[in-house]
């Protein structure tokens, strides 16, 4: 898994326990690890999203491939897993452009990791999605239905990446199918996607603002958030999805103008908090314009929740609902997205759905990827 931070690449080893009937009941992660990218690596996927000529696409393609393989074999040798005892490998990729509702491209070519680890590749989870009418995203509420459920009550998972994403589950007990009607799941808006923008802006010896330093020496500038929120994507009702094509880094450079603008005097550590400001009330304008369900708990996952001057801003605006770090129920969130693609892959070569048309807008239930035999 490669995300909207562009900070690395996640790889998890999973194996899944079937139930007598529909989705496995649990997930044991095995191994995980995370590969970051160099400034190299990662200033040639900037420059790829902001337009390159079709050679560097197409050796960024093939490179991109190998260092998806590289991690997918740290994985596994952290697992201590055997290649011949894994059944595939599922890819995410790399999205480098994202239009809900009419395209969607992830880059990482299937071959190249076919080739390195020797295992068959589910990749280009998105596109069937998108192909059949839907945003092509969020697709990790399969997972957060089928294996992260509450065991009696509604959860919300949020995860705070690049970009804010919540998906609403019902209890336990019930088989994907069965749930799917009821899951609901969106793009909140930006993530930590905002808060490294601006970090590397205005400081650009730091790759984000470790344990919410400059945040907490800093105080969130009256007006701006507000200002912001009027912007018409937190207004529209899902399904919806969004990612760097709308909260990119044209929209950190307004952000910093509109911060500098509103207080002239303002330090860097005042425009990181009122950015981190932004990603909590973004998130709980979220579930008081869209989240009617009873919500038992919020389990927070993604590099976000990292961050603890985020976390608590988070669940001051979540509250009375109790958050908590999706690692005190299950295992590192770190590691959750890898999984919820590894559960994608799962579910192709179990012939089974991966997406949920309530929340992507699809016109149904499809198969979702594309196998690459090893």
């Amino acid at each position: 898994m490669s995300g909207t931070s562009l900070d690395g690449i996640s790889a998890a080893v999973a194996r899944f326990h079937p139930a007598a009937d529909g989705p496995p009941a649990q997930v044991e992660l095995l191994g995980f690890t995370q590969r970051a990218y160099t400034p190299e690596e990662r200033a040639r996927l900037l420059a790829a999203m902001a337009g390159a000529t079709p050679a560097e696409y197409c050796r960024l393609n093939f490179d991109l491939g190998g260092w998806l393989a590289d991690a997918a074999c740290a994985a596994l040798a952290d697992a201590g897993v055997s290649r011949g005892d894994v059944a595939a490998v599922a890819s995410h990729g790399q999205t480098l452009w994202h239009e809900a509702g009419h395209s969607t491209w992830q880059t990482g070519e299937a071959a190249v990791i076919a080739e390195r680890v020797g295992v068959d590749v589910i990749s280009d989870f998105r596109v069937r999605d998108v192909a059949a009418g839907g945003h092509g995203a969020p697709l990790v509420p399969v997972a957060d239905a089928g294996l992260f459920a509450h065991a009696a009550g509604w959860r919300a998972l949020q995860n705070v990446g690049g970009i804010a994403n919540v998906t609403v589950v019902p209890p336990a007990g019930r088989d994907v199918a069965g749930t799917a009607s009821a899951v609901r799941a969106f793009d909140t808006g930006p993530g930590v996607g905002v808060i490294d923008g601006v970090v590397r802006a205005l400081r650009p010896e730091l790759a984000f603002d470790a344990d919410g330093r400059l945040a907490a020496a800093g105080a969130e500038i009256a007006g701006v958030v507000a200002e912001l929120l009027a912007e018409p994507y937190f207004a529209s009702p899902p399904p919806k999805s969004t990612g760097r094509e709308l909260f990119g880094p044209a929209y950190v450079a307004r952000f910093v103008e509109r911060c500098r603008r509103a207080k002239p005097a303002a330090s860097t550590e005042d425009v990181v908090a009122t950015a981190v400001a932004l990603t909590a009330r973004s998130v709980g304008d979220a579930y008081r314009r869209f989240v009617a369900e009873p919500v038992a708990d919020v389990l927070v996952s993604g590099g976000g929740a990292r961050n603890p001057v985020l976390f608590a801003a988070l669940a001051r605006e979540l509250a009375p609902r109790p958050v908590r770090q999706f690692g005190d129920e299950f295992f590192d969130g770190e590691a959750k997205e890898a999984v919820a693609f590894a559960f994608l892959g799962y579910l192709h070569l179990t012939g089974r759905a991966g997406n949920v048309p309530t929340a992507t807008g699809a016109r149904g239930h499809r198969i979702l990827g594309k196998r690459t035999p090893s």
